[in-house]
């Protein structure tokens, strides 16, 4: 009989992928290494990208103030969770001539990261 509560196996059970990748990854610590050069949190503070304060329902390109290639002004999307973790793993397989070169290709530093995004950080 093993020594796991329980309860602790049906709370498992009840959490998304994408939580369970954000317990394996700290999505604060993979925007604070890998985005917070480019990004910020704070609404209406761009650096070279744009804030990613409420990215989530967010149509792409739209951030005021912020600078957008041509070819994310140009598209149609409107971020979500499945939208964010394919442009993250690799941006220009989702945009071509998006000026964003970073990748994130752990999924569960993706996950973690969207989580932590969506959680009103």
């Amino acid at each position: 009989m093993s020594s796991i509560p329980k309860v602790f196996l049906l709370g498992s059970l009840c959490l998304s992928p994408t939580q369970i990748a954000a317990e394996t990854a700290d999505g604060a610590a993979v925007f604070g290494t890998r985005c917070a050069t480019c990004h910020t949190l704070e609404p209406g503070v761009n650096r070279a990208g744009p804030s990613l304060a409420g990215l989530i329902g967010r149509p792409a390109g739209t951030m005021e103030g912020a600078r957008y290639s041509r070819a994310m002004q140009d598209t149609n999307i409107v971020w979500d969770e499945r939208s964010a973790n394919v442009f993250l793993a690799n941006p220009r397989s989702l945009v071509e001539g998006t000026t964003m070169n970073t990748r994130l290709r752990s999924p569960e530093e993706r996950n973690a990261l969207i989580e932590f995004l969506t959680s009103g950080s």
